[in-house]
């Protein structure tokens, strides 16, 4: 493990030289445009062993969680400098996916390292960089999950912002469409792990209303098992009033299947599945969806 830090050490090292030579360059007289297609080309190198050394690191937290962290503080400076203001999106993107990690592998034992990442994580969260703000969204979802009660402050003080994000007019563009669904998700999270600042039932109509989602296959799992928890419940806020909201959530579920949103090997998908054929037993339902067709 040593010489695994060591050899992340290096190539972090080297990174931020890279960077630093390339920003020369660009200042450098002889700069054209034959040159900045050179320099382009080195940014996605050192950008691809960026992405490897994340991959490295989400591994080792994934199999020695909290006991990572004594070794994982040795690089503490680098992945602090990877999330700073003067960063290009490409290292703050990774250098949070790194600290979503954290988040996610160690719980409540992450919260010593806010003063590191808290601040950086929220104002991603309304960044004009998508990858940044998807990044950001699931490290808020993470936090709920797993972060625990020391988390709580934050993830209400997240709710807005994801909300903003989520209810923005291009919230369902092409670019925007995987961060939209990581917020989505972050809300869910927050809803059913860690609300106790918050008003749930405030939240669940307006939840319900975003929904399907069907780009990020991860994401979209714990949505729809939330979605499932809520309906097995019998939760008033998600069916409505004499069960008025089971059309809408048939439309839901059907528009997941048809978008392939989870595998069809999941749990979820069963439970989704078993749903509809529940749903789908009521007469009641058949008429009402008969004359709202009919509408």
């Amino acid at each position: 493990m040593n010489l695994v830090m060591s050899l992340l050490e290096k190539q972090l090292q080297t990174h931020f030289k890279k960077q630093e030579e390339r920003h020369e360059k660009r200042k450098d007289e002889d700069y054209d445009e034959d040159l900045e297609e050179d320099l382009l080309e080195e940014d996605d190198a050192d950008t691809y062993i960026l992405s490897k050394v994340s991959d490295i690191l989400h591994s080792i937290f994934g199999t020695h969680h909290e006991e990572f962290l004594p070794l994982f503080e040795q690089l503490l400076p680098f992945f602090v400098k990877l999330i700073g203001p003067d960063q290009v999106w490409s290292d703050k993107q990774w250098g949070l996916c790194i600290w979503d990690d954290v988040i996610e592998h160690c719980g409540p034992h992450s919260v010593k390292y806010t003063q590191y990442f808290l601040a950086q994580m929220m104002s991603f969260l309304s960044d004009k960089q998508p990858e940044l703000r998807q990044a950001s969204a699931y490290g808020i979802g993470v936090m709920a999950k797993f972060g625990g009660e020391v988390y709580a402050a934050t993830c209400a003080e997240a709710l807005p912002l994801l909300v903003k994000m989520i209810q923005d007019p291009e919230s369902r563009s092409i670019e925007n469409a995987n961060p939209t669904e990581n917020a989505i998700s972050a809300i869910a999270k927050i809803c059913q792990h860690n609300n106790s600042q918050i008003n749930v039932n405030d939240v669940l109509p307006m939840w319900l209303s975003w929904l399907p989602v069907w780009e990020d296959e991860d994401e979209a799992e714990p949505v729809y098992n939330y979605l499932c928890d809520l309906i097995e419940i019998n939760h008033p806020l998600i069916l409505g009033e004499n069960h008025v909201n089971l059309p809408r959530i048939v439309c839901i579920v059907a528009e997941a299947f048809t978008k392939e949103a989870v595998s069809s090997e999941s749990n979820v998908y069963t439970r989704m599945l078993n749903i509809v054929r529940q749903v789908e037993v009521s007469q009641m339902f058949t008429q009402e969806c008969s004359i709202k067709s009919d509408k």
